[in-house]
């Protein structure tokens, strides 16, 4: 470790006449991660730098995992007011939100240290603070304390992800606005709620605030919910949002935002006004680039704070690369954990023929959960491909009556000639799980991929899988022989 520097020491007497690490990764998230662990099982010396005051990075801290551990808190307090067996308990109890944020604080907690115990298992060297660049080899860390540190590396991976978009004429500052990573703080119990932005983020969070009883408001700025799913799993949310009393204003755009000590009032372009308790804007996402002194090793960020890479994640800079949702799409947990581990992989070799799967899973934790995986019908349909579809309503299946989930449906589009699966969509509680099993057969090669299996195969009885066995018969039947 370099020696802790005054801030107020100049520059030039600092000398680093040998790189110190292999690497140096910037940010802990999924993506910094997926690289750091790799590099150092292949015996690279590894740092990794980071701001907070536990590893993980947003998707531990303010996003994925607080947001999902939320929505599952509400969930089963929907099932336990709908169940019957607690028909003669308490029902009138209406949780908090700041009642559920306890279990989400202790998720986050094992999350934050079984990340660190990686770490440490794998002897990378973590350094707490602000990362900046000096040049293409040098990295600044600056302590809370204000002093700071150089570190040296041949190879740097910015994994620092991205932060809700802030429009400058909304005052975030003020009690009763909140971005996604700020709502995290409300302690109060707000009867209405307004949410700026339809998108994954906006959509969740409408769930989980009309779960605790609270009148939503719902603003997107689009024609319809979620467009790039399946049209009818988009629809199947916006009626079940509709029939849970969510009022979903589309085609809107904002104005300003008028705030008052007792409420906020949201003015938009069309004329209306709409007013809540509080409000939630989650219209867009950030990059994390604007304060790493970028131009010191000659890279520029876009207007939406991300960064340029090639197939090997490398930046225009050979030696920099970046990862994650500071590189755009698919801005997911998931595949920013690739993404972080094909990277070091095509450091250690020059360039790596390994790529993200075509066909990555989307998850969307609204309640119900909505997943998807491969093409939907409105793809298929303009690229001409002659599809069928087959479909299994889960209220037709015993599993679904015995837990009272029967809210939902799975829909399997594949091809009508070869009956290669195309695309996979579910509606329902346990979507994100159930869309795996239909991914593993569409990743079959050698014919392997076939709506068949599922007849084919035995499932146990009763679980939820039976939906593939119900949907591929339903699709079968379909065809004209």
């Amino acid at each position: 470790m370099a020696k802790p520097t005054s801030a107020t020491e100049p520059k030039s007497n600092i000398k680093t006449p040998e790189f110190q690490f292999d690497a140096i990764i910037i940010g802990t998230g999924p993506g910094g991660e997926g690289a750091a662990m790799n590099l150092s099982k292949r015996h690279k010396k590894v740092a990794v730098i980071e701001r907070q005051q536990a590893v993980g990075g947003g998707c531990v801290h303010w996003g994925t995992i607080p947001s999902k551990a939320l929505r599952h808190s509400v969930s089963r307090l929907i099932e336990f007011k709908a169940n019957p067996l607690y028909r003669f308990s308490e029902r009138s109890h209406r949780m908090r939100f700041s009642d559920i944020l306890h279990h989400a604080s202790d998720v986050i907690g094992k999350q934050a240290n079984l990340r660190s115990s990686f770490y440490e298992r794998n002897r990378i060297e973590l350094f707490q603070g602000h990362a900046s660049f000096v040049d293409r080899y040098t990295v600044k860390v600056t302590h809370q304390d204000g002093t700071f540190e150089l570190l040296t590396a041949p190879i740097i991976v910015i994994a620092t992800g991205s932060r809700p978009y802030r429009p400058k004429e909304i005052d975030f500052s003020h009690p009763r606005v909140f971005d996604s990573d700020t709502i995290l703080s409300l302690k109060d119990d707000p009867q209405r709620v307004m949410i700026y932005g339809a998108g994954v983020i906006g959509c969740e969070y409408a769930s989980i605030f009309k779960g605790l009883g609270a009148k939503v408001d719902l603003i997107n700025t689009r024609e319809r919910l979620l467009a790039f799913m399946d049209d009818e799993i988009s629809d199947a949310l916006s009626y079940h949002f509709w029939n849970s009393g969510i009022v979903i204003r589309h085609n809107e755009e904002f104005d300003h935002v008028e705030t008052r000590d007792d409420c906020v009032i949201l003015h938009l372009r069309s004329g209306k006004k709409v007013k809540a308790d509080c409000l939630l804007f989650a219209n867009g996402r950030t990059g994390n680039t604007d304060d790493l002194n970028l131009a010191a090793v000659g890279l520029k960020a876009d207007g939406r704070g991300q960064l340029k890479v090639n197939q090997n994640y490398q930046t225009d800079v050979d030696n920099v690369y970046a990862v994650g949702d500071v590189i755009g799409y698919p801005s997911l947990a998931s595949a920013a954990f690739d993404q972080g581990r094909i990277a070091a992989d095509a450091i250690l070799r020059g360039a790596c023929d390994e790529k993200l799967i075509i066909d990555i899973p989307t998850g969307i934790y609204t309640i119900p959960e909505m997943s998807s995986v491969g093409k939907t019908e409105q793809q298929l349909t303009a690229a001409k491909i002659p599809y069928e579809v087959g479909r299994a309503q889960f209220k037709h299946l015993a599993r679904a009556q015995i837990t009272g989930t029967e809210v939902g449906s799975l829909k399997i589009l594949f091809h009508a000639e070869t009956k290669e699966i195309l695309g996979v969509h579910c509606f329902g509680e346990r979507a994100s799980e159930i869309i795996h099993i239909g991914q593993a057969i569409m990743e079959q090669k050698n014919g392997g991929n076939n709506v068949e299996y599922f007849v084919n195969t035995t499932f146990n009885y009763p679980t939820m899988a039976e939906a593939y066995r119900v949907a591929a018969l339903n699709g079968l039947n379909r065809l004209c022989e």
